[in-house]
C-alpha cells in the first residue's frame, strides 16, 4: 500500500510505547487552571525545584519563552503576566539555566519559537471573538489560508479571522516531528474516503486532508517541489494571466521560501543551486539533516547507469529531470516548518487585527442582492457550526469571504451554499443560486504505488518503529539537540522521469512540456508505515505526477456537514495505467545498477509475484490491487480565464458570477503540478494574496 495508506497505525505505536514527559520534564498537568481557563488553547503546567535553588510556588503554571532572546540566570523565575479570554493570570519564565531537558514539555515539545511568547490568542468560543465583522473571513486556516491572513494583516488598518475547522497544532509532538510525518487517521486527519475505484478493483481508499490549524502543511510529508517551469507556463496560458506563468512567479517563491541550514549542518556544496533559492521568505525549506546508510548508493547507482538517470543538482530550478537531493520543509532545528509555525508564528499571531477561531466548520457561504454581480448576488456571511448539533453561527466579511478549505472543503462548501451545477444541486433539494457546472469536477490526485524489498542490512529505519527503547533514545536525542534519524523522514533524495515517446505518442502526452516529468521514485530506507516484526527494507514508491486520469467531487445531502461523495478516478485513464507500468519497470532497471548487488535480499508482499519482465496484465492487476493516493489532490474549483465558460474562478480567484466571494488553495490548480502540491500551494496564495491587497488599495 502507498504510504499514505500504510503509515496509518504509527499513531497506535505512541500510545504505548512512548516515554512519560511530565515524569521526564519534571511538568505535571494542571487540570484545574486548563478548566479555569475554559479550555484555552495552552496546556499548562506546575513545576517543580530548578537549577535555581527555588520552587515555583507563586505562579499557576510555566510558559516557555525564546531562552536565546531572555537569556539566562538573571531572569530565573521572573514573572510575567499572561490574559486571554478577559481574564488573567501569572507566569513564571524558564530560563536556559533551568535547562531545555526541564522545558522540554513546554518549549520543544511545542511549536519552535522565533521571539516572545509560545502561543498567541486562538480562540475556542464563538462567543469570545471580540468581533462579528471583519474585513477579510477566510475559511480554513490551512497551507493558504495561513498564508492569506499573514499577508492581510501586514496592513494595520485590515482585520481578518480565520475560522478554522479543526484545532491547535500545538501540543501536537507527532505533528512535529519529521519522522513521524503521516500519522493518519488520527485525531489531525479529516479521515476522508474516497467512492468504490474501478481502477482499484473496485476498493475505495484513504484520502488525507489535514485537519489542523495548517492543514495538510501540519500532516504532510513535507516534500518541497516546485515542479516545472511549464507546469506553472501552462497555468498562465489556460488563463489568459501571464502572472501565472514561472517568469513571473518568482518573487512569489521567494516571498515564501526561508532557505536554511540543515539540522545537522553538513557541508551542502553540490547538493542545490543558491541561485534558485530564498533566504527572506517566511516558510523553512532545507536539505535533509541526517544522512541514511543507503545516500552513497543511491548516487553510484546513478554514476553506473547514466541515461535517464542523471544527477539534478536541483529539481526546483524549473527543470525537475533525474535524481536530487530531497528538499524539505524542515527547519535549523529539525522541527516541521508548516503554514501554522511560519505564517501563524507568535509574532504574526499576536497581531491585534488577526484572530483565529479554532474548532468552527464552515457550512454555507450566504447570499445578500448584488446589483453588479451577474448572478445578482453577493456573498459576504459565512455561516458555521462549532457543534455539528449545536446552532448555525455567523460572522461577516466587510469586503470579502476568502474559501481555503481545500480541495475538498472549498468545493464542499460551494455546493451546499447553491453554487455548483443547478441540475445536479435541486436533484437533491438544495436551491441553485449561481450555475457554475465545474464546482466539484476536475479532481485530479497523483495515484502511487510503494514497492518493498527485503535487504541485507540493519541500518535501515524499521528498528525504530519497533523498539521501543531505541525510538525513546533517539527521541532524547531529538530534543536536547534537534538532530539525529528524527530530523528526516526516511528517504533523501527523489527522481523524476519522463514516459517513453512511445506511451505518450499512443495515449497523448498529459503533462505540462518536454521538461516536465510523468514519473516519480522515491527511495525510502525502511518499511513505509509500521514494518514487520522481522527483516529490514527498502522502498521505492512510484507515483505518476501528470496523470490523465480525472475525476469529481459531488454532495448527495442536504446536510452540509455529512462528507462529500470524492472519485479521485484513479487510473481510469489507459495513459495512467501504462505508465505506472512503466515507473515501475524503471524501478527494476534502476536497481540493476551493481552497486545494489549483495544489498538487495528479495521482494516482499505483494511485490514479491513481480519482476522486470512480469507480462502487462500481471503488472496491472498488481497496481490496481496496491495502488491509493499521494496526498496530492487538486482541481475542483479550476481557473479559468475571464471570458471562459467553464472554471470556477477567474485568474485573481475571484469565483465567477458572483461578489465578495474568492477562492484561495490547491482546488484552483487547472492541471497538477508535476510535483508534490505543498509548494505550489504556498505560491498560488502568496500570488493570491497580493491580488486580494491590491484590489482594496
Amino acid at each position: 500500500m502507498p504510504i499514505f495508506s500504510s503509515r496509518m497505525l504509527l499513531y497506535t505505536l505512541f500510545s504505548f510505547c512512548f516515554f512519560n514527559l511530565s515524569s521526564a520534564a519534571s511538568f505535571h498537568r494542571n487540570p484545574s487552571l486548563e478548566k479555569r481557563f475554559d479550555n484555552a488553547p495552552f496546556t499548562f503546567y506546575n513545576v517543580g525545584t530548578g537549577t535555581c535553588g527555588k520552587t515555583n510556588v507563586a505562579s499557576d503554571f510555566v510558559v516557555a519563552l525564546n531562552v536565546a532572546q531572555y537569556g539566562s540566570g538573571q531572569d530565573c523565575f521572573r514573572t510575567i503576566n499572561i490574559s486571554y479570554g478577559g481574564k488573567s493570570t501569572q507566569a513564571q519564565i524558564v530560563d536556559e539555566e533551568l535547562g531545555l531537558d526541564l522545558s522540554i514539555g513546554l518549549f520543544e515539545f511545542f511549536a519552535p519559537l522565533s521571539d516572545g511568547l509560545l502561543i498567541g490568542i486562538l480562540y475556542n468560543n464563538f462567543s469570545d471573538l471580540p468581533s462579528r465583522a471583519y474585513d477579510f473571513v477566510i475559511i480554513g486556516g490551512g497551507t493558504a489560508g495561513s498564508v492569506v491572513a499573514n499577508r492581510l494583516t501586514e496592513n494595520p488598518e485590515s482585520s481578518v479571522l480565520i475560522i478554522e475547522a479543526g484545532g491547535t497544532n500545538i501540543d501536537a509532538f507527532q505533528l512535529d516531528v519529521p519522522f513521524f510525518a503521516s500519522i493518519f487517521k488520527s485525531q489531525y486527519d479529516w479521515n476522508f474516503t474516497t467512492t468504490v475505484q474501478q481502477g482499484l478493483n473496485n476498493h475505495s481508499t484513504f484520502l488525507p486532508r489535514g485537519f489542523v490549524l495548517g492543514g495538510s502543511s501540519s500532516v504532510n510529508g513535507m516534500v518541497y517541489t516546485r515542479g516545472s517551469a511549464d507546469d506553472y507556463d501552462r497555468w498562465a496560458t489556460v488563463t489568459k494571466d501571464d502572472g501565472w506563468s514561472w517568469d513571473n512567479l518568482q518573487p512569489f517563491i521567494a516571498k515564501n521560501e526561508k532557505w536554511e541550514l540543515p539540522a545537522d549542518r553538513h557541508n551542502t556544496t553540490g547538493q542545490f543551486n543558491p541561485s534558485v533559492h530564498s533566504l527572506t521568505g517566511v516558510n523553512a525549506v532545507s536539505l535533509s539533516g541526517f544522512s541514511e546508510s543507503i545516500d552513497p548508493m543511491i548516487f553510484e547507482a546513478v554514476d553506473e547507469l547514466g541515461g535517464i538517470f542523471n544527477f539534478n543538482q536541483d529539481y526546483n530550478s524549473g527543470n525537475p529531470l533525474g535524481f536530487g537531493w530531497l528538499q524539505l520543509t524542515i527547519s535549523t532545528e529539525g522541527r516541521r516548518s508548516s503554514s501554522a509555525t511560519s505564517y501563524l508564528a507568535p509574532k504574526y499571531i499576536e497581531r491585534k487585527n488577526l484572530d483565529v477561531l479554532l474548532h468552527a466548520r464552515a457550512s454555507r457561504v450566504l447570499p445578500s442582492v448584488s446589483k453588479s454581480s451577474l448572478s445578482g448576488y453577493a456573498f459576504r456571511t459565512v455561516e458555521f457550526a462549532q457543534d455539528l448539533d449545536g446552532p448555525l453561527l455567523q460572522v461577516n466579511a466587510l469586503k470579502e469571504v476568502i474559501l481555503s478549505a481545500g480541495v475538498i472543503g472549498s468545493p464542499h462548501i460551494l455546493l451546499n451554499s447553491g453554487i455548483g451545477d443547478s441540475d445536479e444541486l435541486s436533484e437533491i433539494g438544495i436551491k441553485s443560486l449561481v450555475n457554475l457546472p465545474s464546482v466539484g469536477k476536475n479532481l485530479t490526485d497523483q495515484p502511487a504505488v510503494t514497492n518493498v524489498f527485503l535487504v541485507n542490512s540493519n541500518k535501515t529505519t524499521d528498528d525504530l518503529l519497533r523498539n521501543a527503547t531505541l525510538l525513546n533514545k533517539v527521541y532524547t536525542e531529538f530534543n536536547k539537540t534537534g538532530m539525529g534519524p528524527l530530523v528526516v523522514t526516511g528517504g533523501n533524495q527523489i527522481s523524476f522521469f519522463r514516459a517513453s515517446e512511445s506511451l505518450t505518442h499512443k495515449f497523448g502526452d498529459p503533462s505540462s512540456g518536454r521538461n516536465s516529468p510523468h514519473l516519480e521514485m522515491l527511495p525510502a530506507n525502511g518499511f513505509y508505515g509500521i514494518p514487520p516484526p522481522a527483516g529490514h527494507f527498502l522502498t521505492l514508491e512510484t507515483t505518476v505526477v501528470s496523470p490523465a486520469s480525472r475525476g469529481s467531487l459531488t454532495i448527495n445531502s442536504t446536510n452540509p456537514f455529512a462528507n462529500p461523495l470524492i472519485d479521485p478516478g484513479y487510473l481510469t485513464s489507459p495513459f495512467d495505467i501504462a505508465a505506472m507500468r512503466e515507473v515501475i519497470r524503471i524501478t527494476f532497471q534502476y536497481l540493476s545498477a551493481p552497486i545494489w548487488d549483495g544489498y538487495l535480499l528479495s521482494q516482499f508482499g505483494d511485490f514479491a509475484n513481480i519482476t522486470a519482465t512480469s507480462p502487462d496484465n500481471v503488472l496491472d492487476e498488481y497496481i490496481r490491487n496496491n495502488a491509493g493516493s499521494s496526498g496530492h489532490p487538486v482541481g475542483t474549483a479550476a481557473m479559468s480565464a475571464k471570458d471562459a465558460d467553464y472554471g470556477v474562478v477567474d485568474p485573481d480567484l475571484r469565483v465567477k458570477r458572483v461578489e465578495g466571494l474568492r477562492m484561495i488553495d490547491s482546488s484552483v490548480f487547472p492541471f497538477v503540478t508535476s510535483a508534490h502540491t505543498q509548494a505550489p500551494t504556498y505560491v498560488i496564495a502568496e500570488r493570491a494574496a497580493a491580488l486580494v491587497q491590491a484590489a482594496w488599495v
